[in-house]
């Protein structure tokens, strides 16, 4: 069995941490049925996620060496005919026309090297997670996502990964607090405190589902609804996009659980 460290029970008053006291208090909390048992996905599921987190780290280090390279031209002075704007590829792609210096030119190749590298490597990746959706143990679960509005497949076959079977979720309460989209709550008798989500679980799938709410909400009106009725009570739109999230992800696993795809509602 597997328990996350941070749920292991101990007494408030322990200031004391050694391994003998460790071993001890994991054996009694598992005498006693204590403890909280971790999910742990088979071998294949397990590699197969890999692809999807590795995608996350090369896009990050694609923002990173485009913002070097940005950083690069301002610090230089080479940018003097920025019209600002967002920057697309074919704009880095034209600065290999740039003329400078041996020392400035090299530097720059480096950094456009490095970018054409990794955008290379996000190709790759991205092709083999357009082979996971053919695959037999995954078909069906990506295309119940991907029939959610403003789920593409990519975001689909990547939920489908980190969540696996979603027959371990006992009810859709465990599921929003699988993936964070919680509210923490400090109540003692008659006193009621709900703080901010509790942020468990990866943090990258609570932003793929926040996008997704995203533009979920310009597609199905009664998703937009709950939105509008959220944002009326709390003047949050944060709290209201989070709101939909959590929706999202409740229907998910009620939906895969039942082998039915989505269908757009009517309000009335």
């Amino acid at each position: 069995m597997v328990t996350p460290p941070h749920t292991v029970t101990q007494e408030k008053v322990n200031r004391v941490k050694t391994d003998k006291i460790d071993a001890r208090r994991l054996a009694m909390n598992l005498e006693s049925g204590d403890y909280k048992s971790c999910h742990v996905h088979d071998r294949e599921q397990l590699e197969d996620r890999q692809v999807s987190r590795t995608l996350d780290q090369i896009i990050s280090n694609i923002r990173m060496t485009k913002n070097r390279i940005r950083m690069f031209l301002h610090f230089h002075n080479l940018n003097g005919d920025d019209e600002g704007g967002t920057w697309k590829d074919a704009r880095y792609l034209g600065l290999r026309s740039l003329r400078l210096s041996d020392s400035l030119q090299l530097s720059l190749n480096v950094y456009l090297d490095e970018l054409e590298f990794l955008n290379n490597q996000k190709k790759r990746l991205l092709e083999k997670l357009k082979e996971f959706c053919e695959r037999e143990r995954y078909r069906a679960s990506k295309d119940i996502k991907e029939s959610f509005p403003g789920v593409g497949w990519l975001s689909a076959i990547r939920f489908t990964l980190e969540w696996g079977d979603m027959s371990r979720f006992k009810s859709g309460k465990h599921m929003a607090s699988y993936t964070g989209l919680t509210s923490s709550e400090y109540s003692t008798g008659d006193s009621r405190h709900q703080g901010r989500i509790t942020g468990q679980g990866p943090g990258n799938v609570r932003a793929w589902l926040i996008q997704c709410a995203w533009r979920s909400i310009k597609k199905d009106r009664v998703l937009l609804d709950k939105y509008k009725r959220v944002y009326k009570n709390s003047g949050s739109k944060k709290k209201a996009i989070v709101a939909v999230a959590r929706k999202l992800a409740v229907r998910m696993r009620a939906l895969e659980l039942s082998k039915q795809t989505y269908c757009l509602a009517v309000i009335q």
